[in-house]
């Protein structure tokens, strides 16, 4: 098993905790029904939009990345197009 596998499942594993945790928590809290449903929704959405922000910066710096690799041939062949020229 490489790094980043162990890095992944040590995440995973962190994460399962977390919301085992939270929702025993949110279980055992001494408020109504309604309260502990509104808490939980909270959740799911803050989780729902922190997936939505991580996928949205990775596509952005993939983006990025890839423009720069075509500006970077794009100015190599514009060079050695040059260079040949002489």
């Amino acid at each position: 098993m490489n790094a980043n596998q162990t890095y992944i499942m040590f995440n995973t594993a962190s994460v399962g905790a977390a919301y085992f945790m939270l929702g025993l928590s949110l279980w055992l809290a001494p408020v109504d029904l309604s309260t502990k449903g509104y808490w939980a929704m909270g959740i799911l959405l803050l989780t729902g939009s922190l997936v939505n922000l991580v996928k949205y910066r990775t596509d952005e710096r993939l983006s990025a990345e890839m423009s720069a690799k075509i500006e970077k041939a794009r100015n190599e062949k514009l060079i050695s197009e040059y260079v040949g020229k002489e």
